[in-house]
């Protein structure tokens, strides 16, 4: 891993839990993560229901577009994050992967997409204390 480690997180839609875990490493790691984000089948757009859960906490992804997973992406990660993708992500050693159980925002209301959300971001400042553990200590 260099000294600024990136992470690319992969959903199908490229367009909800993977966009929403990406707005989430913008803002808790400060600018010493980079971050990817694509999808297998890339909606249009982001899911809206998404845009508003993210606003609910100052984070805004109204802007983003959902982009093709491609294996240059996968090679330039250290740390590969699956959610609900299947098998469709390819494999390279030497990198960090993880596959996040989590319900799929589309077709639900705010109030299906918060516990979501809030999961996301457990999940997503575990991560950062993980790869920044420096900054925790400081």
């Amino acid at each position: 891993m260099s000294d600024k480690p990136t992470v690319l997180f992969v959903c199908v839609h490229n367009a909800g839990r993977s966009q929403m875990a990406a707005g989430f490493l913008r803002e808790l790691g400060g600018g010493d993560i980079d971050v990817l984000s694509a999808g297998s089948a890339p909606k249009d757009q982001i899911n809206p229901v998404a845009i508003d859960a993210m606003a609910e906490e100052g984070i805004d992804i109204a802007n983003n577009t959902p982009k093709i997973l491609t294996v240059d992406a996968v090679k330039e990660s250290d740390v590969v994050i699956t959610m609900g993708c299947g098998d469709v992500c390819p494999i390279f050693p030497g990198k960090r992967y993880e596959d996040w159980v989590l319900d799929d925002p589309a077709g639900q209301g705010i109030e299906a997409v918060r516990p979501i959300r809030d999961e996301i971001r457990r999940r997503v400042q575990e991560l950062v204390d993980e790869l920044l553990p420096a900054r925790g200590a400081a």
